[in-house]
Formats: structure tokens, C-alpha cells, sequence
């Protein structure tokens, strides 16, 4: 072979080598990436936008991280996580309820966040903002989101039906809504279905006078317990409500709102938001809570948590500190979910000032109420509302049923 023929082979195989060595020097790097994984829970259908917007920007500062993102939904998150924290694979963050944190921080399962907190992190945040994360004098946790109930009501529905004005008490709801089925609607939604069925009930549990723990032991068989579940049991039995509330989840009755059907429920702030986007043609307004013999609401935090088996913790507060807590995340996250401002960045935006229904969820604050810090209160929950349910049914009478409920509680809770 002559020697110019030798030479170009023997450059065209180094030109080959070379590019096979380079794809491997790039998958190498590739490989070399941290993933950190974190499950989202699914609040509407734009959430999933926001945190990948959040991952996208953090990826381009940070292009030795990846973020992997799952949307899950509610109704299947908590047995999801205790699947995975079983089987050893447990994300390194997750959305969770904050009612859950207890059974998390005893069991060892959430990691501690003080110590990646700095002084100018923390201060990101509005004044007790971090207090419903703190279990123990250790904070295991940060707030995603922060929102009270408050009653939803269809302007258009209301003033066919004759009604003036959004009920101030439960009497008055009743009211209005045999007004609404006169005319030929559903006054009022009820949940009866899966997870939450019990945080529906505390509203007029706690307005009638009754707390959910009283002295350590369950305070649902109260007076104000049985008047509450009876009064929910009325509704249902006078078709005052929509048709089956056992049959009905949370987001069955907000769909109905949605869909103009529905002239009265009780949810969270992030309705308001769906509603802005996903039926910008009802006409709602937002109420406080009917009274009972007190002003009550019910404030829920959501938050992240990060999972003490996580193998890269450092890259996960980072996505967490620069990312999910960056101004530009948290007023997207508020703008478009409807949930209450966590940090200081998210009040200070003209979008958020001018807005009227905020203020109305802002002014129910001074007599809010969390649920409490219980172990055991997936289980809690979960007998409370298989109770109420099986009450909404006729299948219980309410004094009996939420009896015999507080007897399984108490040593659930029992410390």
C-alpha cells in the first residue's frame, strides 16, 4: 500500500476513534449527573408546569444536577410514599400534607432542615410560616403552600334562587339552599369520599363549639360533634345537597362548582384559582365560613420534605433553597394555584395586592385552626371518615357511630 494511502486510512481511523472516544467522554459526563428525584403532588393542571419551569431554570445554573419530577395525585400520594419508604425507595423530596410530619419525624423517616438553613433563607419567609413544620423543636419541613377554607358561592345561582347574600351561619345556609333546590340546583356541595371526607366535617365541628382532641383523648362523640355530623346528615336526607355526597370526592364537587352546577362549597384558596383559569364564565364570590356558636376555618399547609435515606441531600436542598423557593417560583406558584403567600417576595407582588379574594381569605386568619400533631393520623383520619360516611348513609346514628369511632382513636393517639 502506498504510503499516501497508509496515511489518509490511518487518519480516518483516528478521526473514528477520536469520535468514539468523544461520545464516551460525553456520556460519562452525562452519567455523571446527581439526580435528585422529588414527588409533586397534583393540585391542578397547571402545577406540574411550575415545577418543571423551576427544574429548567436550576438545570441551566446547575448542569451537573438533573431534577426528576412525578406528579402524583392525592388520593394515591400517602400510600405511594409508604410503598416506596418501604421498598428502599423512598424520592429524595416530596410534597406532603403536614398533618403526616409527626408520623415522618418520629419514625425517623424526614430529615431535619435547621441545619441547612442560613439566616437570609429563613428570612424569606412570613412570621410563623415555618411554626406547623416544627415537631419537637426540630423543623422537618418547609410550607409549599399555605391556605384556609372558605365558602365558595355562584353569584348567578344565589340570585335566581332569591338569595341576597352569601350565608353568615349554618341555619342561613340551610336556607339558601332549599331556595337553590326550589329553583332547580344543588345548594350546597358535601364530601363524602375518600381523604378529607374528615377535614370537611371540622368545619362545623369547630364552629359548633367541639375540638377534634380534647384532653388527649378524641373530642368527636362531643355535643358539637353529633349536632355537626347530624346537621351534614339533614342536608343530605332534605336533597339539599348534590345527588350522592358518599359517592363525591373533593374533586367531584369543585368540578360541579366549575361547571355552574353548584351553588355553594366549602374548599381551599386554590379553587379561585382554577376557577380564573378553568371557568373564567361563573361568577363567584368568596365568604367566610358559616358561623356557629363561634367563627371558625381551617388552615392547611402542604409542605416539602426531604427523605433522611436520600443519597444526595446537598444537590436537594439546593434545588429546594435557589428553585423552589426562588420569588419568581413562589408568584407563579400563588398567581396560578390560588394558595395564600408563604414568603415575603410573594406578598411585596402587585398582583397579589390588588387582589380582592385574597383579601377575603386573609381576613379569616385571626380564628384560624390546624389540624392537630397526632401519630397515628392517617389512621385517625381514616376511621373519622369511613364513620361520617357510613352516618351520611344511614347506617350509623351519629352519637353511636362517632362513639364508638372516639374509642378506636384514642389509643392511636395515646402518647
Amino acid at each position: 500500500m502506498a504510503a499516501s494511502a497508509r496515511y489518509r486510512l490511518l487518519q480516518k481511523a483516528g478521526m473514528v476513534l477520536g469520535t468514539v472516544v468523544l461520545s464516551a467522554l460525553l456520556a460519562s459526563a452525562a452519567s455523571a449527573k446527581t439526580d435528585v428525584k422529588m414527588i409533586v403532588a397534583h393540585f391542578s393542571d397547571h402545577t406540574m408546569k411550575t415545577f418543571q419551569a423551576a427544574a429548567d431554570r436550576f438545570e441551566a445554573k446547575n448542569p451537573d444536577i438533573h431534577i426528576v419530577l412525578e406528579e402524583v395525585s392525592w388520593d394515591n400520594l400517602q400510600q405511594r410514599l409508604a410503598t416506596d419508604i418501604a421498598g428502599g425507595t423512598a424520592p429524595d423530596l416530596s410534597i406532603v400534607a403536614t398533618r403526616w410530619l409527626y408520623d415522618y419525624a418520629t419514625q425517623d423517616i424526614a430529615e431535619p432542615l435547621e441545619g441547612y438553613m442560613t439566616p437570609a433563607f429563613k428570612a424569606k419567609f412570613l412570621d410563623n410560616e415555618l411554626n406547623p413544620q416544627v415537631i419537637d423543636g426540630h423543623l422537618w419541613a418547609l410550607p409549599i403552600n399555605f391556605g384556609v377554607r372558605a365558602l365558595y358561592y355562584n353569584k348567578d345561582i344565589l340570585a335566581h334562587a332569591g338569595v341576597a347574600a352569601p350565608p353568615a351561619t349554618w341555619d342561613e345556609l340551610r336556607t339558601a339552599a332549599q331556595r337553590v333546590k326550589a329553583a332547580g340546583g344543588y345548594g350546597f356541595g358535601l364530601q363524602g369520599k375518600e381523604i378529607e371526607t374528615d377535614t370537611y366535617w371540622y368545619f362545623p365541628l369547630w364552629s359548633f363549639g367541639g375540638e377534634i382532641v380534647v384532653n388527649g383523648k378524641s373530642g368527636i362523640a362531643s355535643d358539637a360533634g353529633v349536632k355537626a355530623a347530624t346537621f351534614y346528615k339533614s342536608l343530605i336526607d332534605d336533597g339539599l345537597t348534590q345527588p350522592s355526597p358518599t359517592g363525591s370526592n373533593r374533586q367531584d364537587i369543585e368540578t360541579l362548582f366549575k361547571q355552574g352546577k353548584l351553588a355553594m362549597v366549602v374548599t381551599g384558596s386554590w379553587l379561585r384559582g382554577q376557577l380564573d383559569v378553568e371557568a373564567p364564565s361563573v361568577h363567584y364570590g368568596l365568604a367566610p365560613l358559616p358561623r356557629g356558636v363561634t367563627q371558625a376555618t381551617y388552615s392547611g399547609t402542604d409542605s416539602v420534605l426531604m427523605f433522611k435515606s436520600s443519597k444526595v441531600k446537598e444537590a436537594a436542598w439546593k434545588f429546594v433553597a435557589e428553585a423552589l423557593f426562588a420569588p419568581e417560583t413562589r408568584i407563579e406558584w400563588t398567581v396560578t394555584e390560588g394558595f395564600l403567600p408563604v414568603t415575603k417576595a410573594e406578598l411585596d407582588d402587585p398582583r397579589l395586592q390588588g387582589d380582592q379574594s385574597l383579601r377575603v381569605l386573609m381576613s379569616m386568619l385571626p380564628y384560624v385552626r390546624f389540624a392537630p400533631q397526632l401519630p397515628n393520623w392517617a389512621q385517625v383520619g381514616d376511621i373519622t371518615a369511613s364513620t361520617l360516611q357510613r352516618i351520611y348513609l344511614g347506617q350509623l346514628d351519629p352519637k353511636a357511630g362517632l362513639t364508638q369511632a372516639a374509642e378506636q382513636i384514642n389509643p392511636l393517639i395515646a402518647r
